[in-house]
């Protein structure tokens, strides 16, 4: 699965023997350098150019051209050298650049940004980075291919060098490196006749024009000849191969694909590079990632490990096609059904020039407005990740380099006690502070511009994804149909403490949830004395999930069981027991915990071998095929060896089948069963009833703060939705 990097992050190298890809709107040098532990060049044998292509290891082009090809082998590097730069510039000649044969900017500033990716041998992407903001830069370094702990990694630089090669080379410790850069630039405009020019600009899919096939007398080498002098050769041809008849076809209507978040997981930490600000976010560019991991802690591990947050499956819009108009061939997809295209996303509204966009609510990608601001909210989730893991990375960076110099000031010993040394000191830590604050000011803006969004969208937010204070539940009513996803809480990293993320599950629940009683790291929970407390605030953490649950459910379709042993929750389950939404009153000592439990698990098995056997209509008339959900409060308080099994059973098999489990313990509580119960804990969803920074997503692994979503202090929302949702079970006899 390929990395899209930004600028600062790192990815972990699967191989060795790699293939350096290199795309610009112009031609444009390409080279690499080789350089030690501490980043310096040894000398001109360690640098690949046009005048010498090749170094062991390295293997570049001999000209300038628009798209490279640049051969490494890790393994064939000479001793000593720790790390690879690949390099960029615009190929100048008396003053003027040389890019089409002509003259022109001599800045990057001035052309398309050029990308660079990372692929195996096989030509599978690895990894790739475009190199954004530049501008007066005439030489950019765009990777960084380095050696950590014996590991081979690649990190997107991006750094610019206005002064060209000869900057860039003298900066990487070349102390001819204005001579080794006319030499490099010479070699180049002696080959301008050679330089390889940009392919045809392409043009974009959904403008493309498709153009009917060749008459049929014409002949198979007069239609290859037109398509080969054509810059966009189309021709419709039938998928067996043979020319269809001169004929217009029928339009072809296609929905807009879903954007789903970058669910890859991204390597943390080794630092960053801030010379140039990182993108600006916006919900309209952002570019979905598929992958197949699931969200949740790897088995094995126990805490203080964090939990990943589910990562939602992206929603793929159903593709609409008109019916066939005719003719030889039927390219309608049987499997496809004929629906109305969407409504478009909101557009944009107009901006000042050169400020960014003002954010819209619904303008992600999706076939109705629920699904695209299920989108949009898990864009904005992503975009603050990656955004301050390139904070994060430069802020080390800055560390890393400031030592680095430090170092090189101790080693000498004249320099210890001098007023060079001091000065050097002194320069180092500017040096640092500068970068650290370049990189903040980056964060900030992106920062703002989220905020800026999440104050949009938080309004327009449905009442399955709402906060519990937000006016869409004044104007409440009972859906007829199930949503899409469910809103746990909310999400947010120290760096930026007043943006909240709303955290999204999708429905219908894949994992248990568990509300954890006991004491976390949160300081928050740390200044609960009593722990009493502490299990009230769970309790109703797991009342306000189980009321939004039945809230966003049609009628009927969602059924409420608790387990309350010894009846310490009373006072926690009043919203839902005077409400009547309740399928039963609370199930108090070892004899109601035997029958709810044994009533659930028979009804798991009664659907699975229904589902099985596909006979659902057999089932007998007193199960309940309505989505089930069993509140657990005090475990293991009332439970005995059966009642654990049969609770781990429904852990495991009852999701699939529409029994969900919300466990609200203290696993110190359990601690007794010894190991038998960590799988349990494993199944679930961790999650806590106070702040705690325990989750982490899926992309570079943040430790993300996780704040429920509680009624407001006084607030009678809850007691009337639930009155609202009784009411509707009532008119429709359930």
């Amino acid at each position: 699965m390929t990395a899209e990097l930004v600028r600062g992050q790192n990815h972990v190298l699967p191989q060795t023997r790699l293939e350096i890809r290199v795309s610009a709107g112009r031609p444009i040098v390409a080279g690499a350098t080789l350089s030690d532990e501490q980043g310096k060049v040894r000398g001109a044998d360690w640098v690949a150019h046009p005048a010498s292509p090749g170094v062991p290891g390295l293997e570049v082009s001999k000209q300038a051209a628009a798209d490279h090809r640049l051969a490494v082998d890790l393994g064939a590097l000479p001793p000593g050298a720790e790390r690879v730069n690949i390099l960029l510039a615009l190929p100048v000649t008396d003053g003027s650049q040389v890019a089409d044969g002509g003259g022109g900017p001599v800045r990057f500033g001035a052309l398309a940004a050029p990308f660079v990716a990372v692929t195996g041998l096989d030509g599978s992407e690895i990894a790739s980075y475009t190199i954004t903001d530049l501008d007066a830069e005439s030489a950019v370094v765009a990777l960084e291919l380095y050696r950590r702990q014996g590991a081979w990694k690649v990190r997107a630089v991006g750094q610019g060098y206005a002064g060209g090669l000869a900057a860039m080379l003298t900066d990487q410790g070349l102390p001819d490196g204005p001579a080794l850069a006319a030499e490099i630039l010479d070699a180049v405009a002696s080959g301008v006749a050679r330089s390889v020019a940009a392919p045809p600009q392409r043009t974009a899919e959904g403008d493309r024009v498709r153009q009917a096939a060749p008459p049929a007398q014409e002949t198979h080498g007069t239609a290859a000849a037109s398509s080969a002098n054509s810059p966009h050769p189309a021709t419709a041809s039938a998928p067996d191969g043979h020319v269809a008849q001169a004929q217009a076809p029928s339009p072809v209507q296609t929905g807009p694909a879903a954007a789903g978040p970058a669910t890859g997981p991204a390597p943390t930490g080794d630092g960053g590079v801030p010379h140039q600000p990182a993108p600006t976010p916006s919900s309209a560019a952002r570019t979905p990632v598929r992958s197949d991991e699931q969200g949740g802690r790897p088995d094995g591990h126990t805490q203080p490990t964090q939990d990943r947050v589910d990562q939602p499956e992206p929603q793929t819009a159903t593709t609409a096609t008109p019916a066939s108009t005719g003719g030889p061939v039927d390219y309608t997809h049987p499997a496809r059904r004929t629906a109305a295209p969407p409504a478009p996303a909101p557009a944009p509204q107009s901006a000042q020039p050169g400020a960014p966009a003002r954010p819209v609510a619904g303008d992600a990608t999706g076939w109705s407005m629920e699904e695209r601001l299920y989108n949009q909210v898990w864009g904005m989730f992503e975009d603050l990740a990656r955004t301050a893991a390139a904070y994060r990375s430069a802020v080390d960076f800055a560390e890393s380099r400031m030592e680095q110099e430090l170092d090189q000031v101790l080693t000498d010993p004249r320099s210890r006690i001098s007023g060079q040394g001091d000065a050097a000191r002194e320069a180092a830590r500017a040096k640092q502070a500068k970068l650290v604050e370049q990189a903040r000011e980056v964060l900030d803006r992106d920062v703002a511009q989220l905020s800026a969004e999440a104050d949009v969208v938080e309004p327009a937010l449905p009442p399955s994804f709402a906060a519990w204070d937000n006016p869409v539940w004044h104007a409440y009513r009972v859906p007829m149909e199930a949503p899409m996803a469910l809103r746990l809480g909310d999400l947010h990293l120290p760096e930026c403490a007043d943006l909240r993320i709303p955290m999204l599950i999708r429905l219908p629940l894949e994992r248990g949830l568990w509300i954890d009683s006991g004491r976390t790291s949160s300081s928050a929970t740390a200044s609960l004395a009593d722990s009493e407390e502490t299990r009230g605030l769970a309790m109703d953490t797991a009342v306000a999930h189980a009321a939004r649950l039945l809230a966003v459910y049609p009628p009927g379709d969602f059924a409420v069981h608790v387990i309350d042993p010894a009846g310490s929750a009373a006072g926690s389950l009043a919203p839902l027991r005077d409400s009547g939404v309740l399928a039963d009153p609370p199930a108090a000592g070892a004899a109601g915990v035997s029958e709810v439990l044994a009533r659930l698990t028979r009804r798991v098995d009664l659907v699975q071998m229904a589902v099985r056997a596909r006979a659902t209509d057999s089932l007998p008339p007193d199960v309940d095929t309505a989505e089930q959900l069993l509140i657990v409060n005090d475990f293991p308080h009332g439970f005995d060896d059966r009642a654990v099994t049969q609770l781990r059973y429904l852990a495991d098999e009852g999701p699939a089948v529409g029994v969900h489990l919300m466990m609200v313990a203290d696993r110190e509580d359990a601690a007794e069963y010894g190991p038998i119960l960590d799988p349990l804990w494993r199944s679930l969803l961790r999650l806590t009833p106070v702040p705690d920074d325990h989750l982490a997503d899926p992309w570079v692994g943040h430790a993300w703060t996780y704040e429920p979503s509680l009624t407001p202090p006084g607030s009678e929302v809850l007691s009337d939705v639930l009155a609202r949702v009784a009411d509707a079970r009532r008119a429709w006899g359930r």
